[in-house]
């Protein structure tokens, strides 16, 4: 991690405690950062809850708009490109000269950097006055987003330095690497303390996480760490907590206000489902929009010269849905030629000939239209929510913990058929672990998880799944149209991603073998 690199980080907290005001229509309104001090600034609660507006969407950008697709669908044969800036992802010959890592490791570092200025300056320049409880939820905020971007960080490379205080290293270009099972305890530190401390729900600050967002989170990381007991009580709490509902769900535990179509539309942001998502916006507390579309969409749709389908759905994927008719999540995630979607555009048919990337199909996740139906959004900056965590997954992670000896399959199953069930699909009496990996994988489906979910299955079955994975296109040549099949078999190596040669060449010691971190 070099110097420079790490000066700047310094100055981005900096800049980020200057500069965090209310959460009010004058947010963009604020005045020149040079004409207050942070030491005059946290006087009031709103000045303090607006502290982690900025990381929320503005360091995520990014990563989310020209990383996270590459790695959770590209690698793991979601989808496939001929895009040469980005095909390595397709075919493991990724190396650290790519910039798209550096993208990432940048990205992700700034989140962190961004993170530590509000845990480390808060109890430090807040007015005593304040209640603890303000002080400590904004805190817990930034912990939550902190342990977030570790998870990323730990799932791309493997081991990498923790930075709890920017300020330590701010002259200091060697930073040893620490282990992935230290990164782990760290994340989940950072968790913990946000479950004791948020104060946040879902009515009452819509879009910033809560304390059953981050036990959400917890679980999570227990599943990854294979402590499925825990894994399946924590996701348990946050289902029977009823915070957060499946949109469109059953009477039972759902929404029924809405459907797995909607979780998509920008109009839908923050609805009961979401439990952390990015959140973008052209204007406003947040002011930084997301550009997935401009990657996602063909040509027509966006409004403006983007739209260049850098992705397509791959036929593996395709093939992988079990009823593409019933299943409600095919038309919510691909666009088929010809088919009609009402909210886009006022109304969008989509090409007899759409073929992104030689998959004889678009997509249509994270697709919202032209500012006029997506809510204002421009080239490379639309203001509809990434999602991170939803409660969709939370069921599922409780169903594979409970059908990995974590808890009571009964519930376990229930859970899962609350999935099929919104899908439009029958359910299944008896699921297994492959089934739960299988609904994952459709559920999720450009929503950049999928490689992480491959790479859980242990290094033999993730190299057999990826290497029987099929990256080719339709050959329209012939009649009936056949497959130019493409398939490649990556090695151990290739299931963490190289650190960036830059960050290798300014700081050694990412070289050398990890360093235990002093807690």
């Amino acid at each position: 991690m070099n110097n420079n690199l790490f000066k700047t980080k310094f100055i981005l907290i900096f800049t980020l405690a200057l500069s965090v005001v209310s959460c009010g229509e004058d947010f963009l309104d604020r005045p020149p950062e040079d004409s207050y001090s942070v030491d005059e600034f946290y006087k009031t609660p709103e000045q303090v809850i607006s502290s982690t507006n900025s990381i929320y969407a503005r360091p995520w950008y990014n990563f989310v708009t020209n990383v996270a697709w590459c790695i959770g669908e590209l690698s793991s044969g979601n989808g496939r490109t001929w895009d040469a800036r980005n095909s390595a992802f397709d075919n493991f010959t990724i190396n650290g000269n790519h910039g798209t890592l550096t993208q990432a490791w940048e990205s992700l570092y700034a989140v962190i950097a961004q993170s530590n200025g509000v845990i480390n300056t808060l109890p430090e320049k807040v007015d005593p006055s304040l209640p603890s409880s303000v002080v400590n939820n904004s805190i817990a905020e930034a912990r939550f987003i902190r342990a977030t971007a570790y998870f990323y960080l730990v799932r791309i490379f493997g081991s990498v330095p923790i930075i709890a205080d920017n300020n330590v290293f701010v002259l200091e270009p060697i930073v040893p690497r620490n282990p992935e099972s230290d990164i782990y305890q760290f994340i989940k530190l950072d968790l913990e303390y946000a479950i004791a401390n948020l104060t946040n729900t879902k009515s009452t600050q819509p879009g910033r996480i809560s304390s059953n967002g981050a036990k959400a989170m917890l679980s999570k990381i227990y599943l990854y760490e294979e402590d499925y007991s825990k894994a399946f009580q924590l996701s348990n709490e946050v289902i029977n907590a009823g915070e957060f509902k499946l949109y469109g769900g059953d009477a039972s535990d759902g929404d029924e206000s809405g459907s797995y179509y909607d979780l998509f539309k920008t109009e839908n942001d923050n609805n009961p489902e979401s439990i952390f998502a990015l959140q973008w916006s052209t204007s406003g507390q947040y002011a930084e929009g997301n550009g997935i579309q401009s990657l996602f969409a063909q040509g027509g749709i966006t409004g403006d010269s983007s739209g260049w389908s850098a992705i397509g759905p791959s036929l593996d994927l395709q093939d992988a849905y079990e009823d593409t008719e019933e299943d409600l999540r095919y038309y919510a995630t691909i666009m088929d030629p010809e088919s009609f979607y009402p909210d886009l555009n006022g109304g969008f048919t989509v090409s007899e000939n759409v073929n992104h990337q030689g998959t004889g199909v678009g997509i249509k996740k994270y697709v919202v239209g032209n500012a006029a139906s997506n809510g204002g959004g421009g080239q490379q900056s639309y203001p509809n929510n990434t999602y991170i965590l939803r409660y969709g997954e939370v069921l599922l992670i409780n169903a594979e913990a409970a059908l990995k000896g974590g808890g009571s399959v009964a519930v376990g199953t229930a859970n899962f058929n609350k999935i099929r069930r919104r899908a439009g699909l029958d359910e299944i009496a008896s699921p297994t672990v492959d089934d739960v990996f299988q609904e994952r994988r459709i559920e999720l489906a450009f929503e950049m998880e999928f490689w992480y979910d491959v790479i859980r299955l242990g290094a033999n079955e993730a190299i057999e799944f990826l290497s029987n994975t099929e990256r080719g296109t339709w050959n329209n040549d012939t009649t009936p149209a056949t497959v130019n099949s493409e398939m490649f078999t990556p090695t151990i190596d290739d299931l963490l991603f190289p650190y960036p040669t830059a960050e290798t060449q300014n700081n050694p010691a990412l070289l050398e073998p990890p360093v235990p971190y002093q807690f």
